[in-house]
């Protein structure tokens, strides 16, 4: 059964050359385009598309007006098409606040040398959101915990760092958990979130915004501390060093042989080597595995490890990748994890 698309766009050039991409695979449909807002909203009650591309930009009604509406009424799976600018970095982040789970650039060209990576990474989102027919961000979060493993398994008191590794629904995700976060928060946190300098600026002021917690782009050099939340810089790797004994943020371009960068994994090992296995890492929704390799050497030192549910996830492939090979210390969704986190951390009560 193919996927259902509908592609919105104000430019001509754009709907086709979208409609073409998805066109190719054939277990992608696009039943229908739309040129603005207006038009999205009365497509998307006529056509019951499973998954919807917006421009951001448009006459008589923008894509996030539009958005909000579709969501409150007809929600369904939405990648927003961005401008790769701070502008429409902000813009991105503001729809995928309001429930988008992820966008495409809009540098799009056929004489891009570019364009066949554009492509196939449209065709994969595509194809790993509408796998998951829950649609969880569209419905209310259940309270219950996987059977697989006891949240109390997580205690950890004496973690220094929590790690975390998101992707696909990931600026929407975060705004369940960081905010979440108590004040008074023990240890430092540190986020790999797969995105695009820009992007990952705008998703920190976002952040920092709406949370308790102090929350910021991490810069090279930065000390580590308690109750400050670091989210990697699109672009560079986020590691970490010991300077005087004050645990300090690294910033690199290395190692330039990963798949993503910033990496999950990358990230997870230097957290690993530098506090000596007393992480706790969560690995939340995303496409592939990344985080995999690295939530296995904190398992393997010590360490523990949180996995989004799959009902709950967005994309469930890189929280089912720790749960298949059996790292998960708990499989939580996406409401319990700040409470999680919080309640692992918390000091032992003594025994009288």
């Amino acid at each position: 059964m193919s996927v259902r698309v509908l592609v919105v766009d104000d430019s001509a050039f754009m709907r086709k050359a979208i409609s073409m991409m998805l066109g190719d695979d054939p277990e992608i449909e696009v039943v229908g385009t739309a040129r603005d807002g207006i038009d999205a909203i009365e497509k998307v009650k006529l056509l019951h598309p499973d998954l919807m591309t917006l421009d951001v930009e448009m006459p008589r009604m923008d894509g996030i007006t539009a958005l909000k509406k579709i969501m409150k009424e007809n929600p369904l799976p939405v990648l927003m098409v961005s401008s790769l600018t701070v502008e429409g970095a902000r813009a991105t982040i503001d729809a995928l606040s309001a429930g988008a789970v992820d966008f495409i650039p809009k540098q799009l060209s056929y004489v891009s040398l570019d364009i066949t990576k554009i492509k196939d990474e449209l065709v994969a989102k595509v194809k790993a959101i509408a796998k998951n027919k829950l649609r969880a961000y569209s419905r209310p979060y259940t309270n219950r915990v996987s059977a697989l493993k006891r949240p109390s398994l997580l205690k950890m008191n004496a973690a220094q760092i929590v790690t975390i590794g998101i992707s696909t629904g990931g600026p929407f995700s975060l705004q369940k958990v960081v905010p979440a976060l108590p004040v008074d928060f023990p240890v430092p946190v540190a986020i790999v979130q797969h995105m695009p300098p820009q992007f990952t600026k705008s998703l920190a002021d976002r952040l920092d915004s709406i949370s308790r917690l102090e929350v910021c782009e991490a810069e090279d050099g930065m000390d580590l501390t308690r109750g400050k939340v670091y989210i990697a810089p699109g672009g560079l790797h986020m590691k970490f060093r010991r300077t005087g004994g004050i645990p300090k943020v690294v910033i690199s371009k290395d190692p330039g042989d990963t798949l993503h960068r910033p990496s999950v994994d990358v990230m997870f090992s230097s957290a690993n080597e530098v506090f000596e296995g007393r992480v706790l890492a969560a690995v939340m929704t995303g496409m592939g595995h990344d985080g995999l390799d690295g939530a296995r050497l904190i398992k393997e030192s010590g360490g523990k490890i949180i996995a989004q549910d799959e009902e709950t996830s967005v994309v469930y492939g890189m929280p089912k990748s720790i749960v298949d090979a059996e790292l998960a210390d708990a499989i939580l969704p996406l409401d319990a994890i700040a409470s999680a986190l919080t309640t692992a951390l918390a000091p032992a009560i003594p025994v009288h």
